[in-house]
């Protein structure tokens, strides 16, 4: 008989093996997963007594807690999905987002209550609001109370298939409304099998959890962490200096986050110096970084550098740059070039950059194609949207709208998003490129190229910038840099400074953002929204 794989078996194997562990940290409180378990069969327990039933959605609204972890384990007894809400988003988006996801609860936490008092009497859907760390809102159900009022003995877990809809995790729509993906309890589990392998997870390690848990489960972090028995600090706001703490206090050996976030912490260690004793890994997804990030983090930190690539429709996770055996050999700055790029297909992952003919580009580190993937985390599709479903994924391949090349080794280089890519004078130019110049400045802390028009090439390179404290720049210095050390089509002709830049909620800079304020401020509303 076939065993369906299914996400609950994870935390299984954690109590059976690890359940007097203490592994859950979260502010002063500790758990074992013995304690873990205890609290998520008494939250099934009284998400039964909701009138919760399987195929139901239930929405959280939290930062990383213990809180949220347990909602994941708690909601899948019942064969419930997860909808997790990005803690950075409008009233009026969450309103969309409950709504189209038909969410019969929503669990939020106390700090972000105010994000849903102005459109809770407009939610057709959700039945009842239970608060997280509830002190001040009277009229809420508190979360402790509540929990504490169930039972807590085993849960009778509902008939689960590995083809079930677990998690439904919205994208964040740059035009529109955003998509529900729908990925499946067989594509998180193989996904978390394929990831803690190429990451050499083990119960030896401890995860900050530092890349917030709704962005596509922290890159699944609460499944293959909590399957190996590793401990799990939960860090409810990522600042540098929360982060350095947590390193020191819980010997952290593992964390994901954006380059941006990481960019914080090489900042914060320039001035301060922690001493970090042990060793860590450091996941970096998202934009692709510079390569001297790459250099710092090993030769500064003392951090080994891991730099993945992959989107939320694909489990997300899909390639991994970390130096394969037999290039070891290679100069060490020619290594650190090539963990700064997407890298190569995971196992259960078939990545592939293809041009418009479909066919696969060149292995030259030049040829510009879309990255395209086939695997086991590939989404069962959009929620409630064929027709979006239907333009991602053709003949059994998702496409990414990711642009990238391939070099020699076989290594994927994503040079920009499709929308992103500069057109000057017939020449592609990879934003990503120009912006890895800027930040060899030493004066430039944030960077983000955009296109802006030009009379002659139609489109040029334009930066803005986030100056580091106590620099002086000029925007002709930073004109004049980036043509010494780039070919003249590519430099930038123009730089807006500016105090930051906008971000996610995971730490990726907004560009779209920027091309809408770019064309505010010069009198044309509207040019670059996509």
């Amino acid at each position: 008989m076939n065993v369906p794989l299914v996400l609950p078996q994870f935390l299984d194997r954690a109590l059976s093996l690890y359940g007097k562990k203490k592994a859950i940290f979260c502010d002063d409180r500790v758990f074992t997963y013995e304690e873990l378990n205890d609290r998520v069969n008494r939250l099934s327990h009284g998400l039964k007594e909701a009138g919760i039933k399987k195929g139901d959605r239930i929405a959280y609204l939290a930062p990383n807690t213990v809180e949220m972890l347990e909602g994941f384990y708690g909601v899948f007894q019942l064969g419930a999905v997860m909808v997790p809400l990005n803690i950075r988003l409008k009233p009026e988006d969450y309103l969309f987002i409950l709504n189209h996801s038909e969410s019969k609860l929503l669990f939020v936490d106390e700090e972000l209550f105010q994000l849903i008092a102005p459109i809770q009497e407009q939610l057709t859907t959700v039945e009842q609001i239970i608060v997280h760390y509830k002190h001040d809102l009277t009229e809420a159900i508190g979360y402790d109370e509540w929990l504490a009022s169930q039972i807590e003995s085993p849960y009778s877990r509902e008939n689960l298939d590995e083809d079930d809809v677990c998690s439904l995790l919205y994208t964040s729509g740059t035009t529109g409304n955003p998509k529900g993906v729908m990925l499946t309890h067989r594509n998180n589990y193989l996904h978390a099998l394929s990831t803690m392998h190429h990451l050499r997870v083990s119960d030896d390690d401890v995860l900050l959890h530092v890349l917030p848990m709704f962005h596509v489960n922290g890159w699944g972090s609460p499944f293959y962490y909590t399957a190996n028995g590793a401990s799990q600090i939960c860090l409810r706001k990522a600042s540098p200096e929360a982060i350095f703490a947590a390193l020191e206090q819980h010997n952290v050996s593992i964390m994901h986050m954006a380059p941006t976030v990481l960019n914080s912490l090489l900042q914060y260690y320039e001035k301060n110096v922690p001493e970090i004793k042990q060793d860590v890994r450091v996941v970096i997804a998202g934009s692709a970084p510079p390569p001297a990030f790459v250099t710092r983090v090993e030769k500064e930190l003392g951090w080994e550098f891991i730099q993945v690539y992959g989107m939320t429709e694909s489990s997300p996770l899909s390639t991994i740059s970390t130096i394969r055996s037999h290039l070891k050999d290679l100069p060490l700055k020619e290594q650190y070039r090539m963990k700064a790029k997407a890298g190569y297909s995971m196992i259960g992952s078939e990545v592939r950059v293809i041009n418009e003919y479909g066919e696969a580009v060149k292995h030259d580190g030049k040829e510009i194609g879309e990255v395209v993937t086939r695997s086991h985390g590939v989404m069962k599709g959009y929620w409630k949207n064929e027709q979006a479903t239907m333009e991602a994924i053709q003949n059994g391949w998702l496409h990414t709208g990711d642009m990238a090349t391939v070099d020699p080794y076989g290594n994927i280089d994503i040079v920009d998003r499709k929308k992103d890519v500069i057109i000057s004078g017939g020449e592609n130019i990879s934003s990503i490129e120009v912006e890895g110049v800027l930040y060899e400045h030493p004066g430039v802390l944030e960077a983000a190229v955009i296109a802006v028009p030009h009379e002659k090439w139609g489109e040029t390179p334009h930066a803005y910038v986030v100056i580091k404290q106590n620099s002086q720049i000029s925007e002709s210095d930073l004109v004049s840099f980036s043509r010494e050390k780039l070919a003249h089509f590519k430099a930038i002709t123009g730089v807006t400074f500016v105090s930051e830049l906008p971000k996610t909620a995971s730490g990726k800079i907004q560009k779209v953002h920027l091309r809408n304020e770019y064309w505010e401020s010069h009198g044309k509303s509207g040019r670059f929204v996509n």
